[in-house]
């Protein structure tokens, strides 16, 4: 094996242990601000096939649409930026851009424009930015972040028209974009259409797949026990489990296996039967916040397990991981959260950033 691939750069996990109930949790706030995620899985223990309370909210997910080639200034426009950026429900963020090289741009749905951009964008564009936090001994990227709720950019204000005529005739930056918004009361969702409707353009519905687990052997955990003991798993040797589960990597370290030497961790017993359910398209966070409260609720009736868990997967070229703390790749990408929901109300929650990221909040 190469010296390359024998370093592993450093990630960052942070755990921690609280109730739904209690006042000081802050598990919404971790939800709502972990703004793109592409992906998430659910493992239910002794479960043959996904409650139909489940299956319903999953159905509920909001559509989103894969837009090419559209130019940043329009999201810009005043009825667009008005009715549609602003809507406090909006979510874009440029596709098949890699956070490390390309021009990467989100918007986010607190009304900021975020972009990652290279040397040579930044100073075409003329606006103001830093520097990454990621970077070389000589600066190669900048980050640019725009409160387009601010009033200087208000329609016709000098600040704004300065933004539009960067976007639009100094660098008239265009990418592919993800986007998805969350329908209110107030608007219909006719001015998105509108936009939409002048480029090429995909709708998607998020897919669904399940996995039944069979024989399985499944580390023990007690919601106190954050630390692991005798009676239960620690939550980190618990996550490595989660992810050999869902990668339907062999937990048996059985003799014939070249593949795998990989063992679940101690203490264990057998899972009869389990399911995997695994979601994945553009994932906004009230859609997930929705599903975690109807997960809360699976143990309001008697089960044979104690606990199940939920993984959200933020994409890992996002140019933001929570909130507007700086995402970066490097080797690993990671940026991803887990929750552990147990009978009681308990939750462990972990999440999980790389190298080239500031801390979870």
């Amino acid at each position: 094996m190469s010296p390359e691939l024998e370093r592993c750069s450093r990630n960052l996990l942070i755990c921690e242990k609280s109730n739904f109930r209690d006042e000081r949790a802050r598990y919404d706030i971790h939800v709502s601000k972990h703004f793109f995620n592409y992906k998430l899985s659910m493992v239910i223990p002794e479960c043959a096939s996904l409650p139909a309370c489940i299956a319903g909210v999953i159905q509920t997910f909001s559509s989103y649409y894969r837009v090419r080639d559209l130019p940043v200034y329009k999201f810009l426009q005043e009825d667009i930026l008005q009715k549609v950026v602003k809507n406090g429900h909006f979510y874009a963020l440029s596709y098949n851009t890699r956070i490390d090289e390309d021009n990467t741009i989100a918007f986010l749905p607190s009304g900021h424009l975020i972009m990652s951009v290279n040397k040579d964008t930044y100073e075409q564009l003329g606006l103001e930015g830093k520097p990454s936090q990621y970077t070389h001994r000589k600066v190669q990227r900048y980050v640019v972040n725009v409160d387009l709720t601010d009033k200087s950019m208000t329609p016709g204000a000098k600040t704004y028209q300065r933004l539009i005529t960067s976007l639009k005739e100094w660098v008239p930056l265009k990418s592919d974009f993800l986007i998805s918004m969350k329908m209110t009361a107030e608007d219909d969702g006719g001015a998105l259409q509108t936009l939409l409707s002048q480029y090429s353009f995909e709708e998607y519905r998020p897919t669904l797949q399940t996995h039944t687990l069979k024989e399985t052997p499944c580390p023990s955990l007690h919601s106190s026990n954050l630390h692991g003991d005798e009676k239960s798993c620690d939550a980190h040797r618990f996550l490595e489990w989660l992810g050999a589960v869902s990668m339907d990597i062999s937990c048996n370290n059985e003799a014939s296996s070249f593949l795998s030497t990989y063992v679940c961790p101690e203490p264990w017993s057998s899972m009869s039967q389990g399911l995997l359910c695994t979601v994945t398209g553009f994932l906004i966070p009230e859609d997930i916040h929705s599903l975690l409260l109807e997960l809360r609720h699976y143990f309001d009736q008697p089960k044979f397990t104690s606990w199940l868990s939920i993984t959200v997967h933020g994409f890992a070229d996002s140019p933001v991981s929570w909130g507007m703390t700086e995402h970066g790749f490097l080797k690993g990408g990671e940026n991803f959260y887990n929750f552990v929901c147990f009978e009681n109300q308990d939750y462990w929650l972990h999440m999980a950033t790389g190298s080239h990221d500031g801390c979870p909040p």
